[in-house]
């Protein structure tokens, strides 16, 4: 089914697909729409083989300013957008990762390729939610974040509380949540929170050319794997996770992917490794 996105853009370039948050006006703020319409179009990027990395960014001078204030007010009063969203209807994710990566935005940790975020301005409470939630930041350092869940009565929404401390430490976690101060890319880098810190205007072309390499050198399934190891053992013992580990790379070791990656560097020519799709 041909779905016409109206609060996203959505562009495959091999081996890139590229979600870019399209209302600049409003700093991309979410509605109902532009939710369904993501996970839409992450449940795509799974789907196509030429799409190795996704990545999830903003139009205009913004990344995403949070929920659009006027689904808040709806949400308060118990009330729903009228829009039809009944083409949106998508299921991306792994569902070996089980049911904890399947509450809310959870699921954005259960998308099997890489998904980075590009994070070019503003990025406020579920906006900052989503950038968590991707596996890397590449960060702008002229970037503005805030919760603003305090301020608004609110605890720390839809994952937060889970993956912050563990991203930058239970202290530095809540001096954020707490206080919802404005701080910029520059100390979301020194905090932990960035992968990459770019210059103004380079967040997205630094996230394609890393998804771009990864296409060139490494194998997709074993990016797919190594994802799944590190959500799921995150939720594991040690010795559950090694004994996990150990299963999985008695699999790996009877691969093609193996024996392709191993032939390339005797041969010292780039691997060719098969691409995957989803479901």
């Amino acid at each position: 089914m041909s779905v016409i996105y109206q609060d996203i853009t959505y562009q495959v370039e091999d081996p890139v697909a590229v979600i870019t948050m399209n209302r600049p006006d409003q700093l991309n703020a979410f509605t109902n729409r532009m939710l369904a319409e993501i996970r839409h179009a992450l449940a795509a990027a799974e789907r196509d083989e030429a799409v190795v990395g996704i990545i999830l960014t903003g139009a205009g001078r913004g990344f995403c300013a949070g929920m659009d204030m006027g689904s808040l007010d709806d949400l308060s009063g118990g009330t729903t957008e009228a829009e039809d969203l009944s083409a949106l209807k998508a299921d991306p994710g792994d569902p070996e990762l089980g049911e904890n990566f399947q509450v809310t935005f959870s699921y954005l940790l259960s998308i099997r390729k890489p998904l980075l975020g590009a994070i070019n301005g503003a990025c406020a409470g579920l906006g900052f939610v989503f950038a968590l939630l991707c596996d890397m930041r590449f960060i702008e350092r002229q970037a503005k974040f805030s919760t603003a869940f305090s301020q608004r009565g609110l605890i720390a929404e839809h994952g937060a509380s889970w993956i912050l401390p563990r991203l930058i430490g239970s202290g530095r976690a809540l001096d954020i949540l707490w206080s919802s101060r404005k701080f910029n890319g520059e100390e979301a880098s020194e905090l932990g929170l960035a992968e990459r810190l770019c210059d103004t205007g380079t967040a997205l072309d630094q996230a394609r050319e890393f998804i771009r390499d990864l296409a060139a050198n490494a194998s997709p399934t074993s990016l797919q794997l190594i994802k799944a190891q590190v959500y799921r053992h995150l939720n594991m013992p040690l010795g559950k996770a090694m004994k996990e580990s150990n299963a999985w790379m008695e699999t790996s070791l009877k691969q093609d992917d193996f024996r392709e990656g191993v032939r390339s560097f005797i041969e010292k020519r780039p691997p060719q490794f098969r691409r995957i799709s989803g479901n």
